[in-house]
């Protein structure tokens, strides 16, 4: 059996790493690249960069910190945020990033999708859904950052973007971010169970048991957190001992 991952995740802004609840109130949680060294040191499997003020003039910015990043660690290093073209994408691996995390405009331009798991292989080729569950307990996929509620249904976008040559997905369940209460895992196995990728668990860490559920119920071949991680409250190794003791393969 494969071993599963631990993916601490880093939302970016303004060159600094923020956290907040259901996607809003942030709070300063440190700076990426000292935040990062410390996952690697810590026995992280991946670390997750997802650049949420996306601007223009942020996109230096974000090219700089992946720079200085990659010469701190020795772990795979996946970047998101306003990523629009295969130039983007381009410009990301070349900084130091492993893989790319395509999320709205891939909603928009699922060509995006098509084109760059040609071009770079889709080993680099992440798609993030953020989803929200609807009064008829239907699932939606969100855009921009959360805030546009589209008509999609979350099980028809993930099958087709795995057609379309995403090699994996970032599963957040927008209505877990933050939370702590633990992963969606109905909505985790009800994706995990149609498409033949790996799926990343993303929103509602906050015990141990929490990280065993996503992987054992959800079906998930990694689970990501972030404030768990930058406040202190879990650590990465008591995780990894949990999990192996509960039978999951890790790498220790």
């Amino acid at each position: 059996m494969l071993k599963k991952r631990l993916i601490p995740c880093l939302d970016v802004k303004n060159g600094r790493v923020v956290k907040g609840i259901n996607f809003v109130n942030l709070t300063d949680a440190g700076n990426p690249v000292e935040q990062a060294k410390i996952y690697n040191d810590a026995g992280a499997d991946e670390i997750c960069f997802l650049d949420i003020a996306a601007s223009v003039e942020n996109k230096e910015t974000i090219i700089d910190v992946i720079k200085k990043t990659a010469a701190e660690i020795f772990i795979p290093l996946t970047v998101g945020g306003g990523i629009k073209s295969t130039d983007d994408i381009r410009k990301i691996l070349l900084a130091g990033a492993d893989k790319v995390s395509i999320n709205t405009s891939g909603i928009y331009n699922p060509d995006l999708i098509k084109e760059s798991s040609k071009k770079f292989g889709n080993q680099c080729i992440v798609v993030a859904i953020d989803v929200k569950k609807q009064e008829d307990g239907s699932w939606k996929v969100y855009s921009h950052g959360g805030t546009k509620k589209t008509n999609i249904d979350v099980l028809d976008w993930a099958t087709k973007v795995e057609s379309y040559g995403a090699g994996e997905l970032l599963i957040t369940s927008m209505d877990r971010d933050g939370t702590k209460i633990g992963f969606d895992n109905s909505l985790l196995k009800t994706i995990s169970s149609k498409v033949n990728i790996p799926i990343i668990a993303s929103g509602g860490a906050g015990k141990l048991e929490h990280f065993r559920d996503a992987i054992i119920k959800g079906g998930c071949s990694a689970v990501l957190a972030a404030s768990v991680f930058h406040f202190g409250e879990l650590k990465i190794s008591d995780i990894k001992e949990y999990l192996v003791e509960n039978n999951i393969p890790m790498r220790i």
